[in-house]
């Protein structure tokens, strides 16, 4: 009986062990994965504290952390804070666009029956698989012809035909989650097919929403190579082209230090922006599938 017992111990404590080991590969795993996420983010804001005699210095902390560099990128020679008045502009206005047609765009694929809806989706999704490398020569001449070079909706119009499909994917999938019933409970309830969209779908969607707008305005906020080629006029050029072109005190001289704070200047909003709703975030991917 002892025997026995003994045996249905140790039987009882493999899995135990086996499950301690896998939880303790599964954190070392996400430690690994954080560590590599935030190593460069942390050498950017480190070095972004560097004065220019320490900027090549491999210590994981300044020995005289300074403010200059920062003081260097909002210097009227930069012209940064214009810069990222101007990248705020184009990502809020392709952010509210791009959600404003996907959203109807991605409830009726989810919702209505017709004939090629499928193909439809396929198309869409195709679209965003240009590379943009391959139209940016097209859009320069056609933008060229009608004057909108250095205008916004240089900038705005390519970056929503990039937006547009990733945002309708994302979008329907999650309105496919939510229940049909939800719509003919409200129209027995005396709903028009409008408000029962207004009232009940929209708010239920909110997580799927937010965070597809999370993702378009990253985007847009990152955007280089359009910017670059179709905004030339300093004052109207977004704060990534405006980093690019970051100069030191003569040609041969990189400004690593402003560059670096510019980089944490650019990134942080991000950073915070997804820190502070990030269960929004989780809960909306989840939902989406």
């Amino acid at each position: 009986m002892s025997t026995a017992t003994a045996t249905a111990r140790r039987v009882i404590e493999r899995p135990s062990k086996r499950a301690s080991w896998g939880q303790v590969a599964s954190t070392f795993g996400i430690v690994l994965i954080v560590i590599y996420c935030l190593a460069p983010f942390y050498w950017m804001l480190v070095s972004s504290l560097r004065p220019d005699t320490e900027i090549f210095d491999n210590s994981w902390w300044p020995a005289h952390p300074s403010l200059e560099n920062y003081e260097a990128v909002f210097g009227a020679k930069n012209n940064f804070a214009q810069g990222l008045v101007n990248s705020l502009i184009v990502s809020v206005v392709v952010t509210i666009v791009a959600l404003a047609i996907a959203t109807f765009a991605s409830y009726a694929l989810a919702r209505l029956d017709f004939r090629g809806k499928g193909f439809l989706l396929l198309v869409v999704l195709a679209t965003s698989m240009f590379p943009l490398v391959a139209i940016i020569v097209p859009l320069l001449k056609n933008f060229s012809d009608w004057g909108w070079i250095n205008t916004y909706q240089a900038m705005i119009i390519p970056d929503l035909s990039f937006s547009l499909p990733l945002a309708v994917w994302n979008l329907t999938s999650f309105f496919r989650q939510m229940p049909q019933e939800l719509e003919q409970s409200a129209m027995v309830d005396g709903c028009t097919p409008g408000q029962a969209f207004r009232k009940i779908i929209l708010p239920l969607a909110a997580p799927g929403i937010f965070t597809t707008a999370i993702i378009i305005f990253i985007g847009a906020w990152n955007e280089f190579l359009v910017a670059v080629t179709m905004i030339n006029d300093p004052q109207m050029q977004p704060a990534t082209v405006l980093l690019s072109k970051f100069t030191g005190a003569s040609q041969f001289n990189t400004p690593f230090g402003s560059q670096m704070a510019a980089g944490v200047v650019m990134t942080l909003p991000l950073v915070i922006m997804v820190l502070l709703f990030q269960r929004r975030i989780v809960a909306g991917l989840a939902a989406g599938g």
